[in-house]
């Protein structure tokens, strides 16, 4: 058992360290640059203390990982507890004030108290490059589904028509909005030339794109105030989304080379609904490493899958799903899920016969998707690929 415990407010430039002794008393508390000197001088003066440490934090990534490197590199053992439960339990320490120092004094005191504390571990860079890849798409399509709205936005002001008729979720409405924004403008050009102008730029169906634009253009004749400068906010939108789609299709064969470079990529992508780019959000999220969570039920529940209870008094057996879960890892095993329905033969029976039973539809497909989780878990144990209609034990 350790002697004393070191607990880290991160922070963007600087943290802040408070080290307590077994009873709780204050041996130190330093304000920190985030900054490799600064960080390994607190390091060597937190084990002159006692070697027996063991270091807390309350952020796993970002800001932290600089001073997390330190400390694995160094061998130290490390916790995490997150920023809500830190928030939670400041709530019952002495004084309503809020400081960095009073929280570093909380990490440090749950780490004393409390044994269930997540573990962090060294990924390999194999995982950590999938993170970072994930990551960035991520962003890519936050930006992407942003501009779009605003597209759609400034295209309703406008051209209402155009707008409902128009699926920018795809290429070729884009390339059409790079061109023509108005109605005055398509019916300018005409059916023949508007098709012609089309195909020049490879879009596909370019006459069931062009009717659908001029039987919208030929609802509206009046222009808007504000349509001209409009319209070439279109014609920028546009362009950027498809640039944005360009980047995407880019990222997504980045991160498919990279993952199908992993030793667990066959086990992971042979399960049905699960591709290149859910098993590298897999991975990035676990690392592969099933040994972190303890059983499959561990990770149903980080994963937000698994119902937990809320019972008082003498209401009992009140399951919801849970509040706190890693919804990057949720999204992999419900996508999955969803998409094994319509692949996978045992999926969607497993779906109809819950459906049979009364369940809503995404109550049906959660409870595929808990299934899923059992069923990786014992693949990736066993080091086997899915193979349809033989049974996989779900106990690790």
């Amino acid at each position: 058992m350790a002697r004393i415990w070191a607990g880290t407010n991160i922070g963007k430039t600087h943290h802040h360290c408070v080290v307590l002794n077994a009873e709780g008393e204050r041996l130190l508390s330093r304000r920190i640059l985030n900054d490799e000197p600064e960080l390994l001088a607190l390091l060597a003066d937190v084990l002159a203390l006692d070697e027996d440490v063991v270091w807390a934090v309350d952020v796993a990534a970002g800001m932290a990982a600089l001073w997390i490197s330190v400390l694995l590199n160094h061998g130290q053992h490390l916790v995490y507890i997150p920023g809500l439960a830190v928030n939670r339990a400041s709530a019952g320490y002495r004084g309503m004030g809020k400081t960095d120092a009073k929280d570093a004094t909380v990490i440090a005191d749950q780490a004393r108290m409390r044994r269930d504390l997540t573990v962090l571990r060294p990924d390999d860079e194999h995982t950590i490059e999938l993170r970072v890849l994930t990551n960035r798409r991520a962003d890519l399509t936050a930006d992407r589904t942003r501009r779009i709205n605003r597209l759609r936005g400034q295209l309703t002001g406008i051209f209402p028509a155009l707008e409902r008729a128009l699926d920018l979720g795809i290429a070729g409405p884009l390339v059409l909005l790079t061109g023509y924004q108005t109605p005055a403008a398509l019916r300018r050009t005409g059916g023949k030339r508007l098709v012609t102008w089309l195909r020049n730029r490879s879009v596909r169906s370019p006459e069931a794109l062009a009717e659908a634009a001029l039987e919208a253009a030929a609802r509206q004749h009046t222009a808007v105030p504000g349509e001209k400068i409009t319209a070439q906010v279109i014609h920028s939108l546009a362009t950027e989304v498809m640039n944005l789609n360009e980047q995407i299709s880019d990222s997504d064969k980045l991160i498919a080379a990279r993952f199908r470079d992993h030793e667990l990529a066959e086990v992971i992508s042979s399960m049905p609904g699960i591709g290149p780019l859910l098993g590298a959000e897999f991975l990035a999220a676990t690392a592969g490493d099933m040994s972190r969570y303890g059983t499959a039920d561990r990770l149903a529940s980080l994963a937000g899958v698994a119902p937990v209870p809320r019972d008082s008094g003498n209401v009992s057996g009140n399951l919801h799903r849970p509040r706190r879960y890693h919804r990057g890892l949720q999204r992999v095993f419900y996508t999955s899920a969803l998409i094994s329905i319509r692949s996978c033969d045992d999926s969607r029976r497993f779906y109809e016969r819950k459906r049979a039973e009364g369940k809503r539809h995404i109550q049906a497909v959660l409870a595929l998707a808990r299934r899923h989780v059992n069923v990786l878990w014992a693949l990736i144990r066993d080091g086997q690929c899915h193979q349809s209609n033989l049974p996989v034990t779900a106990t690790a």
